[in-house]
């Protein structure tokens, strides 16, 4: 993998991370973390890309395809819920935690890698405010691409030889945020979901 995204780096440069972070953003499996990491040290080493047009393309690229998710799942909701498997309670308490944390939900989801490529389309299905989405996913790319690339840079630089390491260090870092999230909703899930049911038995009309 590492070699085939240093071939794209070489070929096609900042279009290529552009491309491959976009995509991801939009909800495609592509590895755009990687490659903004893979990236960042192929600038420290072959000097071919300057991290500062990294970080710019990465965090452009990231709030673009974040925004073009968000209105895919607003105005085809249906169609990308049934593909993404969720039912109506499921929907239910997507809607109460983008309505009550969406911002923080948004920005967070910037750093795991599994949520970044769903949180424009899971904002977009579940109503989000147009305006509080942009501010909190253009933070978000800003902060996460600048993190990222720019320590991938500097690592890169100081040594090397340990590239690989690097590059699996910072996965572990995803990883353990991956995994506190994943922890804060399995025990909250609950609580979460009885309150998003009375919320949406609150709103119902007739009741």
């Amino acid at each position: 993998m590492a070699a085939y995204l240093e071939h794209l780096l070489h070929a096609y440069g900042y279009a290529a991370i552009f491309a491959v972070i976009a995509l991801e953003n939009v909800g495609l499996p592509v590895p755009g973390e990687t490659i903004l990491i893979t990236s960042g040290i192929f600038a420290a080493t072959t000097h071919e890309l300057n991290v500062v047009g990294i970080v710019i393309a990465a965090a452009v690229a990231a709030f673009a395809g974040s925004v073009a998710g968000f209105m895919l799942g607003r105005y085809g909701e249906r169609h990308v819920l049934h593909r993404l498997g969720l039912d109506e309670r499921d929907l239910r308490l997507g809607r109460y935690l983008f309505q009550r944390f969406g911002g923080r939900v948004v920005f967070v989801a910037r750093f795991i890698a599994f949520l970044r490529s769903l949180a424009g389309l899971l904002a977009g299905a579940n109503a989000m405010p147009l305006k509080r989405f942009v501010i909190a996913s253009g933070l978000g790319a800003l902060a996460w691409s600048a993190i990222f690339g720019f320590a991938a840079y500097a690592l890169g630089r100081e040594i090397e030889v340990l590239s690989v390491r690097t590059a699996v260090a910072l996965g572990v870092l995803v990883l353990l945020a991956a995994i506190a999230g994943l922890r804060f909703l399995r025990r909250n899930r609950a609580r979460l979901q009885i309150e998003a049911d009375r919320a949406g038995s609150a709103r119902a009309p007739g009741r």
